[in-house]
């Protein structure tokens, strides 16, 4: 599953200030989270919100109201641990093909306002773009077939690949040994607030929340973080 909320957190006004940016001659890598950050996470809360509780509930003779109760229970019990996020577990559980139901719904794959320019405007400036993501990497490549998100980034890693999810400190151990990065000239940006106070345990020097990770729904909040509606904001 990809890193969508339970539920939305509260909103926030839109003219909300944004944090200011870095000084960027103190940065040499820049972290990016994927879902609600770089690409719209409506698509992930449409395909989990919507579109499962559905096939679930036609699957098991439930009305939706039914499926979604049934469901949201299970979801929320696994948040943050690496069943969360995998979809061979989901698959398993609710006997649905869950790549499959993605990859029917690709089209609504999309990026964040911004955030294409975002990525090319520091590649210019000679940053390092790294991935950070919880998303099961046969996602990935399904949103990087709609969207061409890898081209723009010079390494890519999932939580999948390290056994643990991005809110532990053993992800960061296990990332930083990977890729080398200094925490001290490097840049985090997510949405979700369990992997924001995460990086900022692990020791990352600057550390951004995005407030509208998904453009269907109300923004975040984020008052415990420096917070930017995208990631525009800081380019």
């Amino acid at each position: 599953m990809s890193e969508l909320p339970p539920s939305p957190d509260v909103p926030s006004p839109r003219s909300a200030a944004a944090a200011a940016p870095p000084d960027w001659s103190t940065v040499d890598t820049v972290l990016l989270d994927l879902d609600g950050t770089l690409l719209d996470l409506a698509f992930d809360n449409f395909v989990w919100m919507a579109r499962i509780p559905e096939i679930y509930a036609e699957n098991n003779g439930l009305s939706l109201a039914e499926a979604q109760a049934e469901l949201m229970p299970r979801f929320v019990k696994l948040q943050g641990r690496m069943e969360w996020y995998c979809i061979d577990y989901w698959s398993r559980e609710l006997r649905i093909d869950v790549a499959q139901v993605h990859r029917a719904e690709a089209t609504r794959v999309a990026w964040l306002p911004g955030a294409r320019g975002f990525l090319e405007r520091l590649r210019a400036s000679g940053k390092r773009l790294v991935l950070m993501t919880n998303s099961h990497p046969r996602i990935v490549e399904i949103k990087q077939e709609r969207t061409r998100v890898l081209d723009w980034l010079d390494k890519a890693y999932s939580s999948h690949e390290f056994g643990s999810p991005k809110e532990t400190q053993e992800f960061w151990s296990a990332a930083r040994a990977a890729e080398g990065f200094d925490p001290a000239r490097s840049v985090f940006i997510d949405d979700s607030a369990a992997v924001l106070r995460s990086a900022i345990t692990a020791g990352i020097r600057h550390v951004y929340a995005v407030r509208h990770p998904d453009s269907s729904r109300d923004p975040h909040r984020h008052e415990e973080f420096a917070a930017i509606d995208a990631v525009s904001d800081l380019a």
